[in-house]
């Protein structure tokens, strides 16, 4: 399934899917010695960053931020791409060019439709392959090659 999505930093990757729902203080939440984002909802969550399509809506917080996805790069640990939800900020925005990572922003309605494919697939398994290509503003849900 193809999702089409807005270039912002050109790159091509793939990898599975972290999906956050929340924005996202990379300075505050994101360990660059290990990779981890910590994300405290109704409790503590811990997700690894290799490797994956981080999806989230936006970053919030300092700009220091920025160094912060470089430092998570330099000591790769870093996603291998980005898509953003809601809108791309400056943080993001700076922080993936100087690293190198793809970054993509999608609309609301691709947004859901990347949600409720993952939803109905997950029940089979729990990451799903996908491939995020700026160059041609396009997000590749491969439905048949888990992870």
């Amino acid at each position: 399934m193809e999702i089409n999505c807005k270039k912002i930093v050109k790159g091509k990757t793939e990898g599975s899917i972290l999906l956050l729902q929340k924005p996202i203080n990379f300075l505050g939440m994101a360990n660059t010695k290990t990779g981890e984002i910590t994300i405290s909802n109704q409790g503590q969550r811990t997700y690894k960053l290799r490797d994956k399509i981080l999806v989230f809506p936006n970053s919030v917080g300092s700009s220091v931020g920025a160094y912060t996805i470089f430092a998570l790069k330099y000591n790769t640990n870093s996603p291998n791409g980005m898509i953003c939800t809601n809108k791309v900020d400056i943080t993001t925005a700076s922080g993936c060019a100087i690293s190198d990572i793809p970054l993509a922003l999608i609309d609301q309605d691709n947004y859901n439709l990347l949600v409720r494919t993952i939803d109905s697939y997950s029940i089979q398994s729990n990451e799903i392959r996908v491939t995020l290509d700026t160059e041609r503003e396009i997000i590749n849900v491969d439905l048949n090659k888990s992870l």
